[in-house]
């Protein structure tokens, strides 16, 4: 059954590939993915990397956890599912606000037309 690993502290410069090979010499990686900010496109400096066993995932955590990488220690380990954050339910909250809706926003002072 395949292993997922977290992947931490990387250089922004390492991309899907670039991490898929630092895991091939520990055997078969079924996915490598980077996590990148959404509205840059920019690496976060995290990914995950799913191995095929626990065999070999056991073997890549031993091998690069801790190991410089473009001059940062790598942080590697078995990823945890992903827990609920909460309060991001129903309606996502908020909004609304202000002055109340239709009618011109009387009150505001400052520039009066006249």
């Amino acid at each position: 059954m395949a292993k997922k690993l977290y992947v931490g502290n990387m250089s922004y410069d390492v991309d899907n590939a670039a991490l898929e090979q630092m895991f091939t010499p520990y055997g078969t990686v079924e996915s490598a993915q980077i996590i990148t900010d959404r509205s840059t496109g920019r690496s976060k400096g995290f990914g995950f990397v799913e191995m095929s066993s626990n065999e070999e995932a056991e073997a890549a955590i031993n091998a690069l956890n801790g190991k410089e990488q473009n001059g940062r220690a790598l942080t590697v380990n078995e990823a945890k599912p992903r827990e609920d954050r909460g309060g991001r339910g129903g309606y996502g909250g908020g909004g609304g606000g202000g002055r109340g809706g239709y009618g011109g926003g009387g009150g505001r002072g400052g520039y009066n037309r006249r």
